[in-house]
This record gives C-alpha cells, sequence and structure tokens, in this order.
C-alpha cells in the first residue's frame, strides 16, 4: 500500500507541475507540499527533495532552480505559447475543408497542448467565426490516402462530385472514377486541392479534395511527367489564382503605389518591385491567365495595368461576367 502510495504522489506532483508550472513561473517546494496536503497526501520537506531528485533522475523534464530561498521546479516539455496556439485554432477554423464536428476536436487536441493555464485563456477568447465549413466526414480519410499514394509514387483514383441547391452529392462523369497522379497536396484559399498530373492533357489539374470520395490508391505508378511536375510544384503553385486553371504566362504590371499592400498579399513579399513611371510601381511574374486572373485584375480598376506582353486581354466581356 505504502508504494501504491508513492506512485500516487509521484504522478500527482507531476500533474501539478504540468498544469502550475512554466519556465517563467516555477513552483516552490512549499507550493508542491501544500498542494500535495490539500488532496490528503501528506510529504516532509525532506521527502519532497528525495521524490524531486528521483523524479530527475529518472528523466521526467523537470527543471530545478530557486525562488527566494526555496528550491522550486518547473516542467520542461514542449508546449505551444499562448498566441501559437490561438493562430493555429484561427488557422483550423478559418479552414473550409475541415467539417464544424471535425474542427472541434482539433481544437481540443491543439488546447492540449497549451497546458492548462493557457488553454484556459484561449478557451475563453475563441470566436467561432466561420459558418461556411464543408460537409465532407470523410476528409482525414481522403487526405491520408492521397498522402500514402504521394510517398509510393502510385496513382489515385477517386469519385468526384459537386453540391446541388439541396447539398445533394452529383458526380462528374456519370460516378465513373478519376483516375490520375498525384504530384502533392496544397492549402490554397481555405480549402485543399490535390495537385496532379493528367496524362489525357498532358497539364497540371486541381482537385478539390473535399469534393472527393472514396479515394483508393491504386497500384500503377505516376508517369515521369508526375515525377518531373512534383519537382516544380513550388513554382506552379506560386502561378495559380485560388487553384483555377488556365495558361501560365509571364505578365508584367504596372500599379499604384498604394496598391503595393495588395500585391504582396497575392504575390508574396519577395518579389521585386522597380519604379515605373508617373510614380506608379511595376512587378513582373508569372501567373495562370485564367478568369480568376482577370476579376483580380477588374477589381483594382485603373489602379492596375498589363504593360506586357501586348495585346493580352480577357477572351470576354470583364464587367458583363463579374456582373450576371
Amino acid at each position: 500500500m505504502a508504494e501504491n502510495n508513492q506512485k500516487i504522489k509521484l504522478l500527482r506532483i507531476m500533474e501539478f507541475l504540468r498544469a502550475e508550472s512554466t519556465e517563467g513561473k516555477p513552483v516552490s517546494t512549499s507550493q508542491i507540499i501544500s498542494y500535495l496536503n490539500s488532496i490528503h497526501i501528506s510529504c516532509e520537506r525532506r521527502t519532497l527533495y528525495k521524490d524531486m531528485d528521483m523524479l530527475i533522475e529518472s528523466g521526467a523534464n523537470i527543471v530545478k532552480t530557486e525562488l527566494g530561498r526555496e528550491n522550486a521546479y518547473y516542467m520542461n516539455e514542449v508546449s505551444f505559447s499562448l498566441a501559437e496556439v490561438k493562430t493555429l485554432i484561427d488557422a483550423v477554423q478559418a479552414a473550409n475543408f475541415i467539417p464544424a464536428d471535425k474542427t472541434a476536436d482539433l481544437v481540443e487536441k491543439l488546447l492540449s497542448y497549451a497546458g492548462v493555464r493557457r488553454s484556459e485563456i484561449v478557451r475563453d477568447n475563441i470566436i467561432f467565426f466561420n459558418n461556411h465549413k464543408h460537409s465532407n466526414q470523410d476528409i482525414y480519410e481522403n487526405i491520408e490516402q492521397i498522402e500514402l499514394a504521394i510517398r509510393k509514387k502510385k496513382q489515385v483514383s477517386f469519385y468526384y462530385f459537386d453540391l446541388d441547391e439541396k447539398r445533394n452529392r452529383v458526380y462528374r462523369k456519370e460516378k465513373k472514377r478519376y483516375i490520375t497522379d498525384p504530384v502533392a497536396l496544397v492549402f490554397s484559399e481555405d480549402n485543399y486541392y490535390l495537385v496532379a498530373y493528367s496524362q489525357k492533357y498532358q497539364n497540371a489539374v486541381n482537385y478539390r479534395v473535399d469534393r472527393m470520395d472514396t479515394v483508393e490508391v491504386e497500384e500503377e505508378p505516376i508517369c515521369e511527367e508526375a515525377l518531373i511536375k512534383k519537382r516544380k510544384t513550388e513554382t506552379y503553385t506560386e502561378q495559380v489564382f485560388k487553384m483555377y486553371n488556365g495558361e501560365a504566362g509571364l505578365v508584367t504590371m504596372e500599379f499604384a503605389p498604394d496598391k503595393l499592400g495588395v500585391i504582396y498579399d497575392k504575390f508574396g513579399e519577395n518579389i521585386e518591385v522597380r519604379h515605373a513611371d508617373k510614380g506608379w510601381l511595376k512587378i513582373k511574374v508569372t501567373v495562370q491567365i485564367s478568369p480568376t486572373f482577370w476579376g483580380w485584375i477588374y477589381q483594382l480598376g485603373d489602379q492596375i495595368k498589363i504593360v506586357s506582353p501586348k495585346g493580352v486581354k480577357p477572351p470576354f466581356d470583364i464587367k458583363e461576367f463579374y456582373n450576371d
């Protein structure tokens, strides 16, 4: 019985340190003894010293320091800071592809890495702001199967669907399976996409992971072109506007200086920005020339213009398209 009491005491000490201590706020010997007494476990100061030394020698992540004239201790476990866990939780909430119930589960798991005190602070300040969560409960299974296919360099197959006005699934290709060569999973505009290589079209194609059903790894290996595309994934994703397909092209654009923040948001802060005439600025970027690209251009109005290539213009009346 005495041995069991000792094990329980050591367990309670570890729980107390994990909940109450940080590097900046160690707990003193007196605080530990007071806690043990409050849960009806008696402990003398000399005994506690031996207990703490034994835990440290056994490999527990406990750091011994001083607090005033007393020994003090804190857990040196890896955990998220308050700012880190808050940022991760907001990112999970913003991700449309994670269903609402799985979002709640994932938030709880993230909170468990923050420590008791920090998790309480974060929990009190959580605002559930995203009401546009998708409903595909197989999203994690889809991701796991795609990742497995990518690791094994195998083709992946799936059904692909849209939703009708009653949120019922409407399968494309009369519910025939898509078979494609997976290249990478890319998070863009709050959704998750499979970037794949289409041997039929000899180009990269993109599929929303939350619109996939019954994802399976095939035995057929991916083609050499897919392996080449995988090595160029970073360049490809930089070119894509909201994952819409279109012909890639090098475009030079000039824009008003007060639009520089918008430019950085769209192309990143590492792009080279040069001065142009009349106080404007100029960039040269590779983009997917698609309806989404033209829509973005239209939103900026006369504050941006395409300098080269000459004669590049939308293949439709952009104002009419976006006013429908």
